[in-house]
């Protein structure tokens, strides 16, 4: 027994074969068939063992498939774009030729960006969506069709993100003026300003009432429980 746990210590100190995480995530999804995929696996295999460059005899040797099933699987591959030939140069300045599956963690990499993106887009969709309902919800009632093509305006030619939208609307429910036009008028000026976030607003906000409470005198009279915010007038800003 104590044997055979020194010959499985020593074949695992023979070396590991490192494989990304993500290979196993993605490769359905970039359409490689199964038998592809441990192809691939088994050039990663070579490549640990110093041989960048085995033949389809050396491959048949692990794997249920005739050299002719390799070189088709192969060259499907180079086809698809996950596998490429390459050149080194060993350390007697001989070139020689090597398997590269470089092209396929970039083609992984691109896939999970250009998912990313979609998962972006369909996000800002969802949430332009909601702009409208909230919209509906303030308003007590449906829009009309020129205030949907209005909002639609902000977000296509004006380009105000959702949450700078939401933001703006309220503004005007703060000031107590819920119209597209004073709501307008507000993106008009945060634009002008270059106010193109929510923090930004914010931040805004707190210096006017920093200014506001600073100079405001102090009175011996114990204040009312109730207690009065001032509102940022964007359109009519104070010095």
């Amino acid at each position: 027994m104590k044997m055979k746990y020194q010959r499985l210590h020593m074949w695992i100190e023979q070396g590991n074969v490192s494989i990304p995480k993500l290979f196993f995530q993605y490769y359905k999804a970039l359409k490689i068939a199964d038998d592809e995929a441990l192809l691939l696996l088994h050039l990663l295999a070579f490549h640990s063992e110093q041989n960048d460059f085995p033949t389809p005899s050396d491959i048949a040797k692990r794997i249920y498939s005739s050299e002719n099933e390799i070189s088709s699987k192969l060259q499907r591959l180079m086809q698809k774009g996950f596998l490429e030939i390459t050149q080194g140069i060993d350390g007697n300045g001989i070139v020689y030729e090597k398997y590269s599956i470089y092209r396929l963690w970039e083609r992984i990499l691109d896939h999970i960006e250009a998912s990313s993106m979609q998962q972006e887009i369909e996000a800002e969709k969802n949430e332009e969506g909601e702009i409208f309902a909230i919209f509906e919800q303030e308003f007590g009632r449906l829009l009309s069709p020129m205030e949907i093509e209005t909002i639609s305006m902000w977000l296509d030619t004006d380009n105000h993100s959702p949450a700078i939208i939401k933001a703006a609307l309220k503004e005007a429910v703060l000031a107590g003026k819920i119209s597209l036009r004073y709501i307008d008028r507000i993106l008009f000026e945060w634009k002008k300003k270059n106010i193109t976030s929510v923090k930004q607003v914010e931040k805004h906000t707190e210096q006017f009432h920093s200014k506001t409470t600073s100079v405001q005198p102090k009175v011996s009279v114990a204040p009312e429980n109730t207690k009065k915010v001032s509102f940022y007038n964007w359109l009519e800003e104070r010095e």
